[in-house]
């Protein structure tokens, strides 16, 4: 794949905070990429950085080749759409989609062809007329989308868009977007605090911590084999357990061996163990590796949540079978569930 934009060494601070350290990123041509992490990690000073609207203390963007940290936004080929939709009230849907049309000089006639190209793709055929402040939150969102897609960007930054809608619409948008990033063909950074919409949008996510990258991967890789205990933690559900490598795929830990399947591991390695609740294995006590007591319930729709004491350490059970508060729980564990991640030098001393 192509790379469209690379990141080289960014730096980038407030009032003495680093915000940006040292960061290092490339994004494909026709990728949908989602930057994901905690309030104040840097991902929406990132998304402005690329889009021109903040200065780089140090550092180089490059896009398409070419240098372009120090373009104006309206010298990128690049267009945003934020939280807030930030549409003139006092224009009509139509004028609203056609105003950066309008400022580049673009002739009536297709001006016209854009607009109504742009609204049919946002499924608001027909909505020309209408006045911004009789949309819905949903329909707001699109034409925020519509307004941006109109200039036929190479690429579309999303600071949270849908961070304003309800959980129905939310989840209805997310795929939509997905679906028109794949009819443009255009490169999408999204940008979202929330795990779930990462993990069910994105080609790729790169989850950041105060400034710097903790993971990058693909949605199954960042879920499924998390690098560090702030990955496991922050996306989805994980309990983390310290165990030892045993060799020959064998990990023990509550003093029991399991098998397992990693292999990067010294024999009698200190290791963390990760178990996603929903991994675990309800069964009968006789078959049961673990064996712990129900100390919490809570249902969540589709499973249940329970919190299980294990030789004094709560556990986090998903389970489509009710158990009792103070009843007996056994548990067992698939080799391809149990994942291992190695242990930081500074948690071993």
């Amino acid at each position: 794949m192509k790379k469209l934009i690379e990141l080289h060494h960014i730096n980038k601070s407030f009032d003495d905070q680093v915000i940006l350290d040292d960061f290092n990123l490339y994004i494909n041509e026709n990728e949908f990429i989602t930057l994901v992490g905690p309030s104040g990690c840097g991902k929406t000073t990132l998304l402005r950085i690329i889009g021109g609207l903040e200065s780089v203390d140090e550092g180089q963007v490059i896009f398409d080749g070419k240098d372009i940290t120090k373009l104006e936004p309206n010298e990128r080929t690049i267009n945003t759409v934020f939280q807030k939709y930030a549409l003139f009230p006092h224009l009509n849907v139509y004028e609203n989609i056609a105003f950066g049309l309008r400022l580049k000089k673009v002739n009536e006639k297709e001006i016209e062809e854009l607009v109504k190209w742009s609204l049919k793709l946002v499924n608001l055929n027909n909505y020309e007329d209408r006045k911004i402040d009789s949309l819905s939150g949903g329909q707001q969102q699109r034409v925020a989308i519509a307004r941006a897609i109109v200039n036929k960007p190479k690429v579309l930054l999303l600071d949270e868009p849908l961070g304003a809608l309800d959980l129905k619409l939310r989840q209805n948008m997310q795929y939509e977007l997905k679906e028109l990033q794949k009819k443009l063909h255009i490169t999408f950074i999204f940008v979202t605090h929330d795990q779930e919409e990462a993990l069910s949008m994105s080609d790729t996510v790169v989850v950041m911590n105060s400034g710097l990258i903790q993971q990058i991967g693909t949605p199954e890789d960042i879920y499924n084999e998390p690098k560090n205990r702030f990955v496991a933690n922050f996306i989805g559900e994980s309990n983390i357990i310290r165990g030892k490598y045993l060799g020959d795929k064998l990990v023990e830990f509550e003093n029991v061996v399991f098998e397992c399947v990693d292999t990067n591991f010294e024999k009698d390695e200190i290791c963390d163990v990760v178990i996603r609740p929903e991994d675990f294995d309800v069964v009968s006590l006789d078959k049961a590796k673990l064996i712990g007591i129900v100390t919490d319930k809570v249902f969540k729709g589709v499973h249940y949540e329970l919190c299980v004491d294990i030789n004094g350490k709560e556990y986090i059970v998903h389970t489509y079978e009710e158990a009792e508060i103070n009843s007996q729980l056994g548990l067992a564990i698939d080799p391809f569930e149990i994942h291992l991640m190695k242990v930081p030098q500074i948690e071993k001393a």
